[in-house]
């Protein structure tokens, strides 16, 4: 599906003076146009954290960046409103953007709460599978979508999610950092569906562990993400890479095998 070896998340802006925020897009920009003459595509998280922080495509158009609809994929949560989850469909439509990672999202004072049955939800909360569904309701054939996978989550639980995620349309699924070879990853394979695997590329393995709330595992005492995501591309030699926390003051070509494949 992913015509590229590795996906690169890339935060966009906070929300800042106006007298900062014009450094922030510039650093935005300088990123971008990195990624995309690596020949990589990149991932823009939708206010990760529940920290507000400018959209994918409000930042692109604010840096005077061309848009690359193969190569971004747009990460869309549970919490905005009905009309501003409307105004970030339409303007992806128009950008002719191609695929949308849904998650459930981290939630936060600042931010609005999707209303449940305005999208056709029958639980008081939104979840991801709602969104989904909507996404291929309302704009069939123009999108797609993709979905999260928790393997840290209790089994069969977060395999019986996934089941209903691709039921409601979910074309690819991303999962978070694994450590080496991941069991529960490996079940992704009954479902004949891409998978895209995360890979940690920071030192701080506690940071992940503290993220995902699991316990820190033996295998990582000493984590090297480069012989980390060497392994990776052993055990899943045909899966696209998310690569969180890259560090843009490094020589990708050092580290990353497969940039010039």
């Amino acid at each position: 599906m992913f015509n590229y070896s590795y996906l690169v998340e890339l935060l966009s802006p906070k929300g800042s003076a106006d007298d900062e925020i014009e450094g922030f897009l510039d650093r935005f920009a300088e990123r971008y146009r990195r990624i995309i003459d690596a020949g990589c595509g990149l991932s823009v998280p939708d206010n990760p954290m529940g920290q507000p922080r400018l959209g994918a495509l409000e930042s692109i158009d604010l840096s005077g960046l061309s848009v690359y609809p193969e190569k971004i994929v747009m990460n869309l949560n549970t919490f905005h409103t009905k009309n501003e989850l409307d105004g970030l469909l339409q303007k992806a439509a128009e950008a002719k953007i191609k695929y949308i990672l849904v998650v459930r999202g981290d939630g936060g004072p600042l931010l609005s709460k999707l209303d449940s049955k305005s999208i056709g939800g029958k639980l008081s909360v939104a979840t991801s599978i709602d969104l989904i569904r909507y996404i291929n309701t309302e704009y069939s054939d123009q999108f797609i979508t993709g979905a999260a996978f928790n393997p840290y989550n209790p089994m069969p639980f977060e395999l019986n999610r996934i089941k209903q995620k691709i039921d409601a349309g979910a074309k690819y699924v991303v999962t978070q950092p694994i450590i080496r070879q991941d069991e529960h990853v490996d079940k992704l394979r009954d479902f004949n569906i891409t998978v895209v695997v995360e890979a940690w590329m920071s030192n701080n393995i506690d940071l992940l562990y503290r993220s995902v709330g699991k316990e820190k595992d033996e295998r990582a005492d000493k984590y090297d993400p480069t012989e980390n995501l060497k392994a990776l591309h052993e055990y899943y030699p045909q899966c696209c890479v998310y690569l969180s926390m890259l560090s843009f003051k490094q020589d990708w070509q050092k580290i990353l095998p497969r940039l010039s494949l």
